[in-house]
Order: structure tokens, then C-alpha cells, then sequence
């Protein structure tokens, strides 16, 4: 089992700039090729939303997850085959888990003459909306067997404090 850098974000309202920047030119790269989908279409129909998700499915891969709450923490799991821990970056904020990665792949001189490789830089983008805040310096994320596995305890508010102590 690998463990995975966390990014911990307190504040609600303020994304760490490089998460930021990422939202931003992956939605233009999005933006970009949902046009040249709809310039190769022969057709005149709107069908810009089909255009735009195509775009999408193309520029980032958006994994297979899931959320599970269970004793007062959630539980994700992310389907992150082929990724290392080090190509992994999860930035917890109190609303959401954000999971990204960046894997590049070369062939190497040595290899011999590559006739076919699929295997390109690919960019994995998953936002893990929560039902509920979390505390972000609880969060835990390993990964075993191409599954991320994150931990995130829900945050306790100051009025629950108070009536736990109000009926003790």
C-alpha cells in the first residue's frame, strides 16, 4: 500500500491556485476540442451538449468511483489503474475531494522500433462533491492494486458540540 499526498484546504471559498489554474485550462482544452467536434459535423443540428461531453470524455479521464458513509466518515474509492502515488494529487477541501493525475509515458531508444503504443500522457480529473463537510486534515489517501482509497472524517459543527454537551 502507497501513500498519496494530500493538499488541505480549510477554507471553503479558496482553491489552491495550481487547482485552479488545472479547472481553468482543462475546461478550455474542453472548450477548444467540443469546437472542432462540432466543425467536422456535417449537420447543422444543436447538439452542443453532445459535443461538449464527447470533448470531455476525450481530454480527461473521469474515473469510476465510489462514496460510502459509514460512523461518521466518508469512504471514497477511485479506480486509478496504471497511475503511480506519485502521479496522484488529492486536495481536500471541506466540501470535496478532488483527485488528479498526470502520467506521461516514452519509449525509450533501447525498446527497439515501436510499431503501435496506446499509451500516451494521460490526465485523470475526478471532483468528489460530499453530502456533508469533512475535516480536511483528517483525510487520509493510500493506493493499493490501482484503487485510491480516501478516508475523510465528517466535521463536527460547533452547534452539534454544544448538544452533545447539553446532553452528557
Amino acid at each position: 500500500m502507497s501513500n498519496v499526498a494530500i493538499d488541505r484546504v480549510r477554507d471553503k471559498d479558496a482553491l489552491p491556485p495550481s487547482l485552479f489554474e488545472q479547472v481553468m485550462t482543462t475546461a478550455e482544452k474542453i472548450r477548444q476540442r467540443a469546437f472542432e467536434v462540432f466543425q467536422r459535423r456535417s449537420d447543422a443540428g444543436d447538439r452542443s451538449l453532445d459535443d461538449w461531453l464527447q470533448a470531455e470524455r476525450e481530454v480527461i479521464l473521469s474515473p469510476e468511483s465510489e462514496l460510502i458513509e459509514k460512523d461518521g466518515k466518508f469512504r471514497v474509492r477511485v479506480a486509478v489503474p496504471g497511475f503511480d502515488a506519485q502521479d496522484l494529487r488529492v486536495t481536500a477541501i471541506p466540501g470535496a475531494l478532488v483527485v488528479r493525475a498526470k502520467a506521461k509515458h516514452k519509449h525509450e531508444k533501447s525498446e527497439g522500433e515501436v510499431y503501435f503504443c496506446e499509451f500516451g500522457q494521460r490526465q485523470l480529473f475526478r471532483w468528489l462533491d460530499l453530502p456533508a463537510p469533512i475535516n480536511p486534515d483528517t483525510v487520509t489517501a493510500n493506493l493499493e492494486q490501482g484503487i485510491l482509497q480516501l478516508t475523510a472524517a465528517k466535521a463536527v459543527d460547533s452547534a452539534s458540540k454544544v448538544k452533545a454537551i447539553a446532553a452528557a
